[in-house]
């Protein structure tokens, strides 16, 4: 199972992962957490009630890594708006349901990341300093979020937004400076395709 994740008898999967890899994969969530920041219950840990009603922003963030992770939810870029109006309402629509939804979304890639994290460094070390990675079926999908994160994290930091940009990627010389970000982006999305298929029925 070196590289990739296979599925345990009774649900869950698991992969075979050695030192480097893990130092990366945890370093990479580090960074997702850092950039996410940090929760409400952090700003206000003595009050559920305003944890649970507090509004999130209504603009978009400044960051493209962020706007990737947290899109407008009535921004179309197949259909572009016909008229100033329409796209003055799309952008209402986009900051109403952004106040009320974001903060949630935010708390859920946070644990996402935050359970990656526990499983990683719950490992002990096997034989030829590899350690074999088992997760649950919840931990799974918990980890399936994160990569999904990672992935488009690096993806907007090396500018891919389709297929094509996809393929430019392994003409890459080894000396561009891009070249570690992009290894990390096709290795992740090989972690990420294995673990989907053993959450397939």
């Amino acid at each position: 199972m070196p590289g990739i994740f296979e599925p345990l008898p009774g649900g869950g999967a698991a992969v075979a992962l050695d030192d480097v890899e893990i130092s990366i994969i945890r370093s990479l969530a580090v960074q997702l957490l850092e950039l996410i920041g940090p929760g409400p219950a952090e700003d206000a840990p003595d009050d559920p009630l305003a944890e649970l009603f507090a509004e999130g922003p209504s603009e978009a963030p400044a960051d493209p890594v962020l706007r990737r992770l947290f899109p407008d939810a009535y921004s179309d870029p197949e259909r572009p708006p016909r008229s100033p109006e329409e796209a003055e309402e799309r952008q209402a629509h986009s900051a109403e349901f952004r106040r009320f939804t974001e903060n949630d979304l935010r708390a859920g890639k946070r644990e996402n990341a935050l359970s990656l994290i526990r499983c990683l460094d719950a490992l002990a070390p096997g034989e030829k300093g590899e350690a074999v990675l088992k997760l649950a079926p919840e931990e799974s999908r918990r980890w399936l979020g994160t990569l999904t994160d990672l992935r488009l994290a690096i993806g907007s930091r090396l500018d891919i937004t389709d297929d094509d940009d996809t393929d430019l990627l392994y003409r890459l010389p080894d000396e561009d400076p891009r070249k570690p970000m992009v290894m990390a982006y096709l290795w992740l999305g090989g972690l990420q395709e294995t673990l989907v298929a053993t959450l397939m029925p």
